[in-house]
């Protein structure tokens, strides 16, 4: 996996006008009096952070951070609230979602611990397309204080207790990881505020294309095909598939026979070159050298580690 991912720009250091500081959320943090315990990059614009605060009071604003964060309370809280909403308290296993254009003040007092995990706006809505049948310029992440979801609270728990040192512990972070982003799409989207969406494929089109990969991973693909499906030029297909797919074709292809083989991988317990014939690699070698790029791990390892 990269140990320097395209998400270090926005936790670090986002363009942003006349020279100001970084606004992330995880800047915010560690200009404060919490102490960070953990941090791990976990790949695929991942990150991941364990903080810990005893305060006596303090206050903390944050402003456009650039990125998104989902917080999950691991213990404390009991006094530390939203300046916008004056009485609601936080407590263990309590959630909050920042999105990227969240801007928010809050008094903090006590003893926190908490999970911040951070992730890109295009990376959170990607899979809207699979799971919500969404374009992902549709949607974005809600701003949500103190809220309860038993279950991305478990995962939350889960990605806080496991180990994030080497890759192959980055590896099991980053499954637990991805799931938490599932429900939390599933919970917590939220349809972006701007006016009508213009351009793009017709709802109807992008689902015949979707379907039509997905039924044909096992087979070369070609930009013809998608076309001739679409009832456009190779050309226009291209500009309108990005639209609304929020990556080109091939990348949205090579990224769904990804998937598929993860799934394969965890779920089934076929040889290796029937998982590469399935999701439409040329052999074994090129899909080990593709899943290996994708994933971080070659496919082998990736099963061994995740049905252990």
């Amino acid at each position: 996996m990269s140990t320097r991912p395209a998400i270090a720009h926005a936790l670090e250091s986002p363009p942003l006008p006349d020279g100001a500081l970084s606004r992330s959320v995880f800047k915010t943090m560690s200009e404060t009096d919490a102490t960070l315990e953990r941090f791990a990059w976990l790949g695929d614009e991942l990150a991941v952070a364990l903080w810990r605060r005893e305060t006596v009071v303090a206050e903390t604003s944050y402003d456009k951070p650039g990125h998104h964060t989902l917080s999950c309370y691991m213990d404390g809280g009991h006094r530390t609230e939203r300046w916008e909403l004056p009485g609601v308290y936080g407590g263990p296993k309590r959630l909050c979602t920042l999105p990227d254009w969240h801007e928010s003040s809050w008094t903090v007092r006590g003893h926190m611990h908490f999970m911040h995990l951070y992730f890109l706006p295009e990376h959170f809505t990607r899979r809207a397309v699979v799971e919500l049948d969404r374009e992902p310029r549709e949607l974005t992440l809600s701003d949500r204080t103190y809220f309860e979801h038993e279950r991305i609270a478990q995962l939350c728990a889960t990605l806080a207790g496991l180990s994030w040192e080497g890759p192959d512990a980055q590896l099991r972070a980053n499954e637990v990881a991805h799931e938490t982003l599932s429900h939390l799409l599933l919970a917590q989207s939220v349809p972006r505020h701007q006016q009508r969406v213009r351009g793009g494929l017709a709802p109807v089109v992008r689902r015949r294309l979707a379907e039509y990969i997905e039924a044909d991973l096992g087979r070369n693909i070609t930009l013809g095909m998608l076309a001739e499906l679409a009832s456009l030029s190779e050309y226009h297909l291209v500009r309108m598939f990005k639209v609304s797919f929020g990556m080109p074709p091939s990348a949205w292809i090579a990224a769904r026979r990804i998937d598929r083989a993860r799934a394969l991988l965890k779920t089934s317990d076929q040889p290796l070159q029937h998982i590469a014939d399935a999701c439409g690699y040329a052999d074994l070698s090129h899909f080990s050298h593709r899943f290996r790029a994708a994933v971080g791990a070659p496919p082998s390892r990736y099963r061994s580690l995740l049905t252990a």
